[in-house]
């Protein structure tokens, strides 16, 4: 490598350290700084060698996360320093929901090299993890993710009806605060109340918790279950594929024979 620095944008993936890419632990294990945030799970930031400075970014004192603007800079700053190898590390992948289109868009302002190394981002992982395929036949024949949580809390605005399609699987990144409302939207462009949802929190790794229920009532589940964590999302038919899900429909089938006999 060039004497000149270079910033590596590298996604960690949703938390399993056996997820990251052979690329990107390389990179860490040879970086000279690297500046990572809060979803980037501790089984992966033990990877890093010791003596290599980190900078944590997910929080400041007041337990707010740094401003992208001020990261950006901080980005900047270490490579104009003398830094030669920053990695930037991201939970899941750096381009998707990730801001990594930001960051690399101020690094080159600045005249300076930027590499993507891209990882398995949440809605695969997760839903992975679960055992849900996003796309099926029969099931559905495309997927869309969008997030639950818009730029400087500005409102949700989404083409709900294309949202509303029972032949696309959604997929709701950060959407624990707004799920009432998205529900709600499509509820009322005709999806069936019926359809099933996947909500996981911390998904592939040793902390994952989930639950399934129904569009109708999975705003009130997450409430009551009191999910700890960025909360991703799954909706649409293909959810009832997971076994998990299947042992719980079966259970409560049972149950509810039970129920009629007596």
């Amino acid at each position: 490598m060039s004497g000149k620095a270079k910033v590596f944008l590298i996604g960690a993936g949703p938390g399993d350290p056996e997820l990251l890419t052979l690329k990107a632990h390389r990179l860490m294990k040879n970086a000279d700084v690297i500046v990572y945030d809060r979803l980037v799970s501790e089984a992966i930031l033990d990877l890093v060698p010791p003596g290599t400075a980190r900078i944590d970014v997910g929080k400041q004192p007041n337990v707010h996360p740094v401003p992208q603007d001020e990261i950006n800079t901080l980005l900047v700053r270490l490579a104009e320093d003398g830094k030669r190898r920053v990695v930037r590390l991201k939970g899941g992948d750096p381009f998707t929901f990730g801001r990594g289109g930001e960051e690399a868009q101020a690094l080159a302002d600045h005249g300076i090299d930027v590499e993507i190394v891209p990882g398995v981002t949440a809605a695969s992982g997760c839903a992975a993890a679960l055992g849900i395929p996003l796309t099926h036949r029969g099931l559905a024949n495309s997927v869309r993710y969008i997030t639950g949580h818009c730029r400087e809390d500005a409102d949700l605005d989404f083409d709900w009806a294309g949202l509303a399609d029972p032949n696309t699987t959604l997929v709701v990144y950060m959407g624990k605060a707004n799920i009432g409302r998205i529900t709600t939207e499509i509820l009322a462009r005709g999806t069936d109340p019926s359809t099933p949802v996947a909500a996981i929190v911390h998904g592939t790794t040793d902390r994952q918790h989930h639950l399934f229920s129904t569009l109708d009532r999975i705003a009130g589940a997450v409430r009551a279950a009191k999910l700890d964590g960025p909360v991703l999302f799954v909706i649409g038919d293909v959810v009832s594929l997971a076994p998990e899900y299947q042992e719980e429909r079966e259970e409560a089938d049972a149950v509810l024979a039970l129920q009629n006999v007596g």
